[in-house]
């Protein structure tokens, strides 16, 4: 879904945006040059998909009490409904597949979700039992993306994935990690096997995946997914008290996460970034990172080098 800039839906953002400024003492706001949320190609189809998306690990591990789980269908009707689509989440990360489903599901919102979850356990009938599992949790007959999560035995799941692709109960697949540590792992994966994907962590205060993982993925034509562009808040933690320079107003930056988001956006090889959030406020700060101008490379080493030396 992509936002006109004289659409219906892009001056509810707008309206929505403004209003949220008072009421949450966050500076959000809107693209000013009328541009659509950025979306991005997947190599191996050409598909688009939005730049800006979801993680759920632990904010969507909740139980079915309204309290818990109505800030929750706020975020996906604020993703789905101003560009966004994708939608991260994991056997591991507790009830969230259940949650995603149940919210997507009741309230018309699946059709509109590109849905990205993992195999997490050994052995082949494992992880089909446990990718069977994860479809009946989510409320679907086919998953958008199925990956092995944090590699584990991803020799034997490798194979279902390609079998259930085939079959067109996933449309693509892919592999994830979220340590720098494993980088050397994914690399040999990524230069032997045809994926679709791979999830990996990229920050601004670790930028480590931009030395070798992002120019495999653009030269092997895999597409990339970011986790942890905050660092479980260590970035949030190191600014502050601080305020935004003047300067990050050309890039139409109004908060430390756009700031963020921006400079792993930045990186052409990067598709979508998935910062997890349970709170509305939240979901729209997020996507006004992936509207307006993104930083050049003098920019993004500006923009990394404050955060560095804050």
């Amino acid at each position: 879904m992509t936002l006109k800039p004289d659409s219906p839906v892009r001056r509810e953002l707008l309206k929505m945006l403004g209003g949220l400024i008072g009421a949450s003492c966050i500076p959000i706001r809107a693209d000013a040059t009328g541009s659509s949320l950025l979306r991005r190609p997947i190599p191996s189809s050409g598909e688009l998909l939005p730049s800006v998306g979801l993680g759920t690990s632990r904010v969507f591990d909740v139980g079915e009490s309204p309290q818990d789980r109505e800030p929750l269908l706020e975020v996906l009707k604020l993703l789905t409904g101003h560009g966004g689509s994708v939608v991260d989440t994991s056997p591991m990360y507790g009830r969230a597949e259940k949650v995603v489903g149940d919210l997507a599901n009741k309230n018309g919102l699946g059709e509109q979700i590109f849905l990205a979850t993992k195999v997490w356990t050994r052995g082949r009938e494992a992880g089909v039992d446990q990718m069977e599992e994860s479809m009946r949790l989510l409320g679907t007959d086919t998953i958008d993306l199925m990956q092995i999560h944090n590699l584990v035995d991803w020799e034997t799941h490798i194979g279902t994935l390609r079998a259930w692709k085939e079959e067109g109960r996933i449309r693509y697949l892919g592999i994830t990690h979220y340590r720098v540590d494993a980088f050397p792992d994914l690399e040999a994966i990524m230069l032997r096997e045809e994926l679709d994907f791979v999830q990996l962590n990229y920050s601004i205060l670790t930028p480590a995946a931009a030395e070798r993982l992002l120019p495999v993925a653009a030269d092997r034509g895999i597409a990339v997914l970011v986790n942890r562009p905050y660092e479980n808040g260590a970035v949030f933690s190191k600014v502050r008290g601080m305020e935004l320079p003047a300067w990050t107003q050309e890039l139409e930056i109004s908060s430390w996460g756009q700031f963020c988001l921006k400079w792993v956006l930045a990186d052409p090889a990067v598709t979508c970034v998935i910062p997890g959030t349970s709170k509305p406020r939240h979901m729209l700060d997020n996507l006004g990172a992936g509207l307006g101008p993104l930083p050049d490379p003098a920019q993004r080493e500006r923009m990394r080098q404050l955060l560095v030396q804050a």
